[in-house]
């Protein structure tokens, strides 16, 4: 499980794209997540808007197979921001 900070709290690295799944569950954020990842360049930096809680679970998961680095994980309202850059 990853640190949830407030948001506003979280990493200042300013994202390249963004991404947003809210309203869609398991397995819809990080299947697009996935798919976003493998068309950006190292350096670059994923930000995902998520609101299934389930995905506090399985974005580590996707970070943790390699070539993905968490930047920060910050909520508010039942939403949270990922901040997700690509490492290799």
């Amino acid at each position: 499980m990853v640190e949830v900070v407030l948001l506003g709290e979280g990493s200042v690295t300013p994202p390249t794209h963004r991404l947003n799944v809210i309203g869609f569950f398991c397995p819809v954020p990080v299947a697009e997540a996935k798919k976003a990842l493998a068309d950006m360049n190292t350096g670059q930096v994923l930000e995902v808007w998520a609101d299934d809680p389930e995905t506090l679970h399985d974005m580590p998961l996707l970070a943790n197979r390699g070539r993905v680095e968490i930047l920060s994980v910050e909520e508010h309202a039942g939403e949270y921001r990922f901040l997700l850059e690509v490492i290799q």
